[in-house]
């Protein structure tokens, strides 16, 4: 996330997280001067994070950038040994409106993430 703004936060893996996600991303992007995406952005960020605490870990991390009116949402389940996402996720968040999105799996855990044109 390079030369680029940015922010992220850290959560805790509760059914709460998606909410106070979703929060903090529409405050960043108006604070950014985008306001135009709060219902698709909402949504993909749910996606996100539901997807990450259903993982079983104890936290979630965040991470929000902007680059020539796209944002990037990477969500990180912080718990290791995990499979690829199930195959329903990705496609749901591309009708929710990402140009792009994808998973992958580390050390750190499960690693889903959306661009969404703003």
């Amino acid at each position: 996330m390079a030369n680029r703004r940015g922010a992220n936060w850290r959560l805790e893996a509760e059914p709460w997280a998606a909410g106070r996600a979703r929060k903090n991303v529409i405050g960043k992007l108006h604070e950014w001067g985008y306001t135009g995406a709060d219902t698709a952005a909402s949504e993909i960020v749910t996606v996100l994070v539901n997807t990450a605490v259903g993982d079983g870990g104890k936290r979630v991390s965040l991470h929000l950038a902007d680059q020539n009116r796209q944002a990037l949402m990477v969500v990180l389940s912080h718990h290791p040994g995990l499979p690829v996402a199930d195959e329903t996720v990705l496609p749901r968040i591309a009708e929710l409106g990402a140009t792009s999105c994808g998973t992958d799996t580390s050390e750190d855990g499960r690693r889903l993430w959306a661009v969404l044109d703003l």
